[in-house]
């Protein structure tokens, strides 16, 4: 297979924008002590960006607010979010919120 070498570099030129900016955070901060109170601010971003990133995907999913019983995705957080907080597990979880949606969507349709 002949690859020309434009597109190689290409290639690892995108490997390492993907990788650097994930990896040199990790490799700095292995070596130093965060303070306390920042390791609790660090525990909270994920949670406020999951968060986030839920509320516009389930609450506005077309660009227009949906707060209504045919807002499939909205109906499936509530028992999602009751399996997340019963075994704060991440499989269990997703799997417990694919089995709602597809359960919702055979019986709403």
């Amino acid at each position: 297979m002949d690859i020309r070498s434009s597109i190689f570099w290409i290639i690892v030129g995108t490997a390492m924008v993907t990788a650097v900016p994930r990896v040199l955070p990790l490799i700095l901060l292995s070596r130093i002590t965060l303070p306390e109170w920042v390791n609790r601010w660090l525990g909270y971003v994920t949670v406020a960006i999951i968060a986030a990133l839920l509320t516009q995907s389930v609450i506005v999913p077309d660009g227009h607010i949906a707060l209504s019983a045919k807002n499939l995705a909205l109906l499936a957080v509530i028992p999602t979010l009751l399996v997340a907080i019963k075994t704060r597990n991440l499989i269990v979880t997703v799997l417990g919120g694919i089995a709602t949606m597809a359960l919702l969507r055979l019986v709403m349709g």
